[in-house]
């Protein structure tokens, strides 16, 4: 009997696609991802694979349910997976594939449907970070997790290595490979602590965005790239942050924002290095042990993240580079070199992905679609033509508040209802809500509102409709929530 394809899942935390050379965005004149780059050539790069909701915790839910944040139970943060329910791994493991993650988890609850698995402890740590490998128990999990001394990158890297090896050899394997980097704090290894020390890092063309033309909620976020709070995100990495602050605050505004991005994308980006190296280190064992033809290798990120565009770090918002996540996929059997994607996927595809590839039924409570079609160069008929977002976690970070909206191929709508609603850790002070509408055929950068232009009112419609067949269709109607159909019902 023909063996199923390995899968090899590879992804980082917060790694922007603008920060891939291969996506040619506008950083490709300074950065080199060589060994990412690779699956690009010898695969296919999706340019727009989008999350359902941008922050860790539910992405990672629902990469793994093939459902959304509402469904799977991890709506924000603060919420533990119900690792009772379904998920890609637990049914291919039933299947015969021997199944492993290695590296960040995030979902509070014990990784189940893995024969095997080490995981860093929450967030983790950078430099000599503890993990907890199945076997030791969870609920005491950081009190009885190994000590391994290095840099984090590395030592996920290692250990997936070393099970690779001596993962049982009459099996199919699906391996997670997930990293902590680049996720603040930023801290890069002692190899890479000279990379870009002598050039300026191009800067994006909104670093200066001053949010006119825009709504309400972009200009109260805090996330933004300055002196005080991307400098005390990053202090931790042996600068010497009020000696740093003093220096800087001598400067103008416009020159304390241009040193504190310098300081901060260099920092990010060193990180970067360190996994596009770890990157190669799995692709040359699937080399050299001639499994490279049969095994489906895919790099992605839990999100997209923002790298200074509209003066902004992190994540959160449903602007493109926080929605976006980097997707690389090579499987030499059936994926093209060198092809190039710009269908609407998302996150909640990557289950049904592996599934079908396995060749196992996909459950009808998933709510994604296989992509092996596309990988084939065959777009099916049915294929989506926008997207559903929600952020749910209202104000809990960087004063972002909640929202939810659509995105086709050109247009995208942003409703801020600003409501904590039951959300796990939202703070309970709504803000005002409103709309915003970018034409991103005309407005890539998103830097105009055009809700109110009458131009446009013919497409609010249209796209208040999609819109609400797509809540429909996904299940979240908000039934429950009288305050917010109420709010809604005002302002639509």
């Amino acid at each position: 009997m023909k063996q199923p394809p390995n899968i090899l899942f590879i992804m980082a935390d917060d790694h922007a696609a603008a920060a891939i050379s291969a996506y040619k965005g506008f950083l490709s004149s300074v950065i080199r991802t060589p060994n990412i780059d690779l699956l690009a050539k010898e695969g296919m790069l999706f340019k727009n694979c989008f999350v359902t909701n941008s922050i860790c915790t539910p992405s990672r839910a629902s990469i793994l349910t093939g459902k959304y944040s509402h469904k799977n139970g991890c709506r924000t943060l603060n919420d533990v997976f119900d690792n009772t329910q379904l998920t890609f791994p637990k049914l291919l493991q039933k299947a015969g594939y021997y199944t492993a993650i290695i590296g960040k988890w995030h979902l509070k609850s014990e990784p189940t449907g893995f024969d095997y698995y080490n995981v860093l402890p929450g967030q983790g740590r950078y430099f000599d970070p503890h993990l907890i490998e199945k076997g030791i128990p969870w609920q005491r999990g950081r009190k009885e997790s190994k000590q391994y001394k290095g840099y984090v990158t590395d030592i996920i890297t290692d250990i997936a290595l070393e099970h690779l090896k001596n993962r049982p050899q009459n099996k199919p394997f699906c391996f997670l490979v997930h990293y902590k980097a680049p996720h603040d704090m930023w801290e890069y290894d002692k190899k890479h602590a000279h990379l870009y020390e002598d050039i300026e890092i191009p800067e994006p063309e909104n670093l200066f965005d001053d949010y006119q033309n825009r709504g309400e909620a972009i200009k109260r976020a805090t996330q933004k790239i300055d002196m005080e709070e991307t400098l005390f995100l990053h202090k931790t990495q042996g600068h010497q942050f009020d000696n740093v602050r003093a220096k800087l605050s001598k400067l103008p505004p416009r020159e304390q924002k241009r040193r504190a991005y310098q300081i901060f994308i260099k920092a990010y980006l060193r990180c970067v290095a360190s996994i596009d190296e770890n990157v190669g280190r799995l692709l040359d064992y699937l080399d050299e042990a001639n499994l490279a033809e049969n095994t489906i290798v895919v790099y992605t990120s839990d999100q997209g993240v923002f790298l200074g565009e509209h003066g902004l770090f992190d994540k959160r918002f449903m602007y493109e580079e926080s929605i976006r996540m980097p997707l690389l996929v090579r499987f030499p059997k059936e994926i093209e070199p060198g092809s190039i994607n710009n269908d609407i996927v998302l996150n909640i595809d990557f289950a049904e992905t592996f599934l079908d590839y396995a060749g196992l039924p996909i459950p009808s409570e998933m709510q994604g679609q296989s992509l092996r079609p596309l990988f084939q160069g065959k777009k099916p008929k049915n294929w989506r033509n926008s997207m559903y977002y929600r952020y749910w976690m209202h104000r809990a970070h960087f004063n972002v508040a909640a929202h939810y909206g659509i995105r086709t191929n050109r247009y995208k709508l942003i409703f801020y209802y600003g409501l904590p609603l039951d959300a796990n850790g939202a703070i309970p002070e709504p803000t005002p809500p409103e709309w915003e509408l970018f034409d991103l055929e005309n407005d890539p950068n998103e830097m105009r509102n055009v809700y109110h232009d009458p131009a446009y009112a013919n497409i609010v419609k249209q796209l208040k409709t999609e819109l609400l067949h797509l809540k429909v269709k996904f299940d979240d109607k908000d039934d429950k929530y009288p305050e917010l159909i109420k709010i809604r019902n005002q302002i639509w």
